[in-house]
């Protein structure tokens, strides 16, 4: 973890409060997209991701630094969350990479709009089949563009643990699109 990082959350944990809004303005996004692709929802996400902070804030003090990047803890957090909003509301649910910006296209014609539709919803289905490391891997590479470094950083794996989770992810999915019968691959 970098310097800047660590010095940044030990001013947050001794009550800094623009240490602590300089750590919210940072892992906002990534902490939010990890909610939405697991609840599907964008008001709860926003909850979710909100109630993240909240516990970042009254447990930060005792959060110790052992060079794992902020974020893995906050993913930590949003997963609990999501898994007791998952018990709550007694579903679990996943979106596809697909759902995430949904894009507004006017000039679609309709049956353009519904194979779209169907192309996420499977999608979704086969992603649901996945680990949750699994699931992680492709998100984190595919969607926010992390590297190898990155990505084993925040799943606690080595490089070359990581490269060999991606390419297991990335069969894993595709059995799962075959068993969802979403492509002919």
């Amino acid at each position: 973890m970098p310097d800047d990082q660590v010095a940044l959350i030990r001013r947050a944990q001794r009550g800094d409060a623009a240490a602590c809004a300089a750590l919210y303005d940072e892992h906002y996004d990534a902490v939010y997209r990890y909610c939405y692709y697991r609840v599907g929802d964008t008001d709860l996400a926003q909850d979710l991701a909100a109630e993240v902070f909240v516990r970042m804030v009254e447990k930060l003090d005792i959060y110790q630094v052992r060079g794992r990047p902020l974020l893995a803890w906050l993913y930590t957090i949003a997963r609990n969350l999501v898994v007791d909003t998952h018990r709550a509301n007694g579903r679990m649910m996943h979106i596809s990479l697909d759902q995430a910006e949904p894009a507004v296209d006017g000039n679609a014609m309709p049956v353009d709009q519904v194979a779209r539709r169907l192309e996420a919803e499977c999608l979704a289905a086969a992603m649901a089949r996945l680990t949750e490391d699994q699931r992680q891997v492709i998100l984190g590479k595919f969607v926010e563009g992390r590297t190898n470094a990155q990505m084993g950083a925040l799943l606690n794996k080595t490089e070359g643990a990581i490269k060999s989770l991606q390419h297991r992810a990335l069969a894993a999915l595709r059995r799962a699109l075959e068993i969802e019968r979403c492509y002919e691959v």
